[in-house]
């Protein structure tokens, strides 16, 4: 199998210097320096269009062809691969640690950071490779799949919250329904806001409601449900309960609307995925759905130069293994998604996880944190 062949930077850059750019939402300082890690320029920028325009004139003014900086997208760096500037990435969190090279203090400037972004793009360079961006169809779905996990976020913590009001204001609706941000949760909230509207509630009652329901799904009889009510401990009543009702109805919309515009995106995203060339390479994969395909894609992109081979996608998917070698002691470790080490006490219960997980439906995808 032929894999694209990796991008790399040329010995001696164009024009013989290299500059560094700490960017900031307000300004932005620029440093250049020489071969020999001379500073040539260092001035600050700020982030409008003239600010933006004067900063790369006087970069070519200086001879500079090759930038680095700390992010890999932003209008910063669209206008840098517009005006034909070679980007190159280099990681806040390297940055961090190539401070170490030029002092032990520790201390932060900005003034500094573009010159350790623009010195170590001058001594590195066999290691750092330019930035090929993404199509512009993977960067609006990069886009919107990253805006719905936000929003999903959003959903997750509004439910908790209104979870641990209930729990004060109105216990029976937390636990009468399996998802309290369900639509018939929100919908049975919106018509019973409080413990009194929902005390004389009879299974007539509870059934002609349910019938008023669109799409309930597999929902409990009227019968479980009336006794879930009667058997929670009571809630808030009177006046302190219509206070509560209030606070409940802000909560509930809010998670309703969070809800409707996840579904939104959800559905635009198919729009995107389906339109996209390379959709069925993601959706080919197993179980990969809709969007667990449209996450991969938006993530991983659809620059082959990034990958020229599997290792490299493994890597940066966090599966390849890590060697840990020090003296005679030797261990071969897998990372998980926050960084720590795979630990072996652990591969039972997560191969019960996974193999429960492989007996359910693809979509919708599993989200983190969601409170059942």
């Amino acid at each position: 199998m032929q894999y694209a062949l990796i991008q790399v930077l040329p010995d001696v850059p164009a024009g013989g210097v290299c500059a560094g750019i700490d960017w900031a939402t307000a300004d932005h300082v620029a440093c250049v320096v020489d071969m020999a890690g001379r500073v040539r320029d260092r001035f600050s920028a700020a982030h409008d269009k003239a600010g933006l325009g004067g900063m790369i004139t006087r970069l070519r003014r200086a001879g500079a062809r090759e930038v680095a900086i700390e992010r890999g997208d932003g209008v910063l760096v669209d206008a840098l691969l517009a005006a034909g500037l070679t980007v190159v990435v280099i990681t806040s969190r390297q940055v961090k640690n190539l401070r170490s090279r030029y002092g032990s203090s520790g201390a932060k400037d900005d003034r500094f950071d573009s010159f350790v972004l623009a010195d170590t793009l001058r001594t590195d360079r066999a290691r750092l490779r330019p930035l090929v961006p993404d199509t512009a169809a993977t960067i609006a779905l990069r886009a919107a799949v990253r805006a719905r996990r936000d929003l999903v976020a959003h959903r997750v913590a509004a439910c908790n919250q209104l979870r641990a009001h209930l729990a004060v204001a109105f216990p029976a609706a937390a636990g009468l329904f399996y998802e309290l941000d369900s639509p018939i949760s929100l919908a049975f909230l919106a018509r019973f806001g409080c413990h009194d509207a929902a005390a004389g509630v009879g299974e007539q009652q509870m059934s002609a409601w349910l019938h008023t329901v669109p799409a309930r799904g597999n929902t409990a009889p009227a019968s479980v449900l009336c006794a879930r009510l009667q058997a929670a401990a009571p809630g808030a009543t009177g006046a302190d309960g219509a206070a509560q009702a209030a606070v409940t109805a802000a909560l509930a919309a809010t998670l309703t609307a969070l809800a409707a515009q996840v579904k939104t995106l959800e559905t635009r995203i198919a729009a995107q995925l389906a339109g996209h060339p390379d959709a069925h390479i993601f959706t080919s994969l197993p179980r990969a759905g809709t969007l667990r395909a449209a996450r991969l894609l938006a993530e991983i992109g659809d620059c082959r130069p990034k990958f020229p081979d599997p290792e490299s996608l493994a890597g940066l998917a966090g599966i390849a293994p890590v060697t840990r070698q020090s003296g005679k002691h030797a261990s071969i470790e897998f990372r998980w998604q926050d960084g720590t080490a795979y630990d072996p006490a652990k591969h039972t219960a997560l191969q019960r996880v996974l193999d429960q997980q492989a007996s359910q439906p693809a979509d919708p995808v599993p989200e983190p944190g969601h409170a059942r």
